[in-house]
């Protein structure tokens, strides 16, 4: 057994390295609920670089305004892996893709057009014949811009057979570097997956000319395993995003297929460049910034996916590790030490842990999140991993306050209407408001909230949990709420649960005024929306709102 640089094993003998892919950034972005300001997608983004990807999916430059800047910034500021920008076989999709990726270190300009019988008649109205020649158009025009050019045919894995080999022999001959194979709906199985790459590979005469990729949507929950078995087959890059994300049930999770080729390098015969320490860090952070809750028996990042609470397997473990663990949870990210600071820990121990952690803190971040941690060590006795963690994505993941909470106090009680004091600060001023009414105190907080930064909204969902265990934990509240038809999410911490959820409505109230003071965020792929703009923080929305 030999070490890459990042620690990823590799079996000794022949062996294959397999291309990640990650597509987060866009697939993944298309989760309902999942998108992403701009300042997010290059937290990620250099998230992905710090964790080795091979290629960054930054985007759909042609989609919107948003898209478009997201893709550009990623490749003007994030070194290390490919840039690629997607662009359907138009020409004006291609050029915009090319405008987007070209400050990049190294730019990818991924095109992809339809080839099934279900698209080509109902959605392209076109030709075997024209498919073809589209196809090969696309690529060549995007050759025409950079060396480094991927071909998707789109639904792939419902397309007659003879066709697909037909227009992947045409996209190679015109240049194509990659060819990937997208399971576009997650209808395939892996006994179909294997045959289709085994049938390029064997059917395809300049196959050896490109690399083989594969894109496996996970609606019947085959997406990893489809991955895989494309492998098996030949398949050199595979496509997947962090926790799974993506349209629909989503994508290929990019740790389950790692940490698969890693824990099973004697059958797969396979490695990755990925740097699998940060797999649960970088978990996290997309967690926190899209809101998407990881479960807790996910594989490999899910709280759970180390725990043993049968006794037989507790008995296990304390003799040998290995008895039911097939993994080290370090190998991963999760750290073996829990329990690590208290009250009287400094800057310097701060910075260790969350660098134990697999987090980048500037020295502003740092300073920012010590505060926070003092406030939080004063009200717990013990802080653990999982508190240190909140603290930094919710840093990290921060929009400019326009108002900051300061205080709250509420009454209520069965039958009884809540009245709610409220303290907020804008800039160097304190606000205060008091309310009667609500349906509950955090109702009630809400309308507060809504009272004194004159911004109605709908909260479209709410979610609370703990961070950590003990009557004393965390409260980590994430809500999304609804303004002139666009969703905005806020996330908000404390050991009292009204107080983070009062955090977490006001941060997505300073993210709709951030949008409105000139943040370019992107919140939809419609050029159209892009143009609704929210009001400045000094002018009143009017209308009903329910809050929760």
């Amino acid at each position: 057994m030999t070490e890459t640089t990042t620690g990823t094993p590799r079996p000794a003998g022949e062996v294959r390295e397999i291309r990640i892919f990650d597509t987060t950034l866009r697939d993944g972005e298309q989760s309902p609920g999942c998108s992403m300001n701009l300042m997010e997608k290059l937290e990620v983004a250099q998230a992905l670089a710090d964790l080795k990807v091979d290629i960054i999916e930054a985007g759909f430059p042609i989609a919107s305004p948003g898209d478009f800047e997201a893709v550009r910034e990623i490749a003007r500021v994030v070194r290390g892996p490919v840039i690629c920008g997607l662009a359907r076989c138009r020409p004006e999709d291609i050029d915009r893709a090319w405008e987007a990726v070209r400050y990049a270190e190294r730019p990818r300009i991924h095109v992809f057009l339809a080839t099934s019988p279900i698209h080509r008649e109902h959605k392209l109205k076109m030709t075997k014949e024209q498919i073809v020649e589209r196809a090969v158009e696309g690529v060549r025009r995007a050759l025409g811009y950079c060396p480094n050019v991927e071909f998707s045919p789109e639904d792939a894995t419902r397309t007659e057979i003879d066709f697909l080999c037909q227009v992947v022999e045409a996209v190679i001959d015109a240049g194509a570097t990659t060819v990937n194979i997208p399971d576009t709906v997650g209808y395939a199985t892996p006994r179909q997956m294997f045959e289709l790459i085994s049938n390029l590979r064997n059917r395809v005469p300049n196959i050896d000319k490109a690399v083989i990729s594969v894109h496996c949507h996970n609606d019947l929950g085959l997406a990893v395993a489809n991955s895989l078995a494309s492998i098996e087959a030949g398949a050199g890059q595979v496509e997947c995003t962090i926790n799974g994300l993506g349209e629909r049930a989503g994508n290929c999770a990019l740790e389950e297929v790692v940490m698969a080729l890693r824990t099973r390098h004697d059958y797969y015969r396979a490695y990755t460049n990925i740097h699998t320490q940060r797999l649960v860090p970088t978990s996290r952070l997309v967690s926190g910034i899209t809101g998407m809750v990881v479960q807790r028996n996910k594989a490999i990042v899910g709280q759970n996916a180390f725990a043993h609470e049968a006794g037989i397997h507790q008995d296990g473990i304390l003799k040998e590790r290995t008895t039911y663990e097939i993994m080290r949870p370090e190998d991963v990210g999760f750290t073996t030490t829990q329990l690590v600071l208290g009250k009287h820990s400094g800057r310097a121990a701060l910075a260790d842990r969350a660098r134990a952690l697999g987090y980048r803190l500037t020295g502003d971040q740092l300073n920012a999140i010590f505060e926070e941690f003092k406030i939080l060590a004063d009200k717990k006795k013990e802080i653990y991993d999982a508190d240190i963690a909140a603290l930094i994505e919710q840093e990290i993941a921060q929009v400019p306050d326009r108002w900051t909470f300061e205080a709250y106090r509420v009454s209520t009680g069965s039958g009884q209407t809540p009245q709610v004091w409220l303290r907020l600060r804008r800039g160097d001023q304190l606000q205060e408001t008091e309310l009667h009414g609500g349906d509950g105190p955090i109702d009630a907080v809400f309308l507060a909230i809504e009272k004194l930064t004159r911004l109605s909204v709908v909260c479209k969902d709410f979610r609370v949990h703990s961070v950590t265990l003990g009557k004393d934990a965390q409260a980590e509240v994430t809500v999304e709420v609804e303004y002139q038809d666009q969703i905005y999410r806020g996330r908000g911490l404390s050991t009292d649960s009204v107080e983070a959820s009062a955090r977490a409505f006001l941060n997505a109230i300073n993210r709709i005024l951030a949008l409105a003071n000139g943040s370019k965020t992107k919140r939809t792929p419609s050029p159209a929306a892009e143009q609704k703009q929210p009001p400045s923080d000094n002018v009143s929305s009017s209308g009903p709102s329910k809050s929760s």
